[in-house]
């Protein structure tokens, strides 16, 4: 499925190239831009201490689209993080692929 309507959505891949000093990860990034669907979704706002919204959104990537849950995308120029694995969508009647849904995560404050 293509989405001749879709946004312009960054891919953010993350691969691990190595560790620091300190014994952790360090990641070679890549970016490469396909057009998709950007659901907005929700937000929650916590007042506790500090003032900390955490926003949900969901966005659909053609078939075939390669993410993880350690990569990020870019969506309107804001960073989401991929909250989880991604989803293929196929249907059991026809086999035909419908996409990738991709639950994201952004924490601000």
């Amino acid at each position: 499925m293509t989405f001749p309507y879709g946004v312009p959505i960054v891919l953010v891949k993350r691969s691990k190239s190595g560790t620091d000093s300190f014994g952790n990860d360090v990641f070679a990034v890549t970016t490469s831009t396909v057009l998709g669907a950007f659901a907005p979704g929700g937000s929650t706002e916590q007042v506790q201490g500090q003032d900390t919204v955490t926003t949900q959104p969901t966005v659909f990537l053609p078939v075939g689209t390669n993410l993880a849950a350690v990569d990020a995308v870019q969506v309107a120029g804001l960073t989401f993080e991929v909250d989880g694995d991604p989803n293929t969508w196929i249907s059991p009647l026809t086999g035909n692929g419908f996409g990738l849904e991709v639950k994201l995560r952004r924490v601000t404050g």
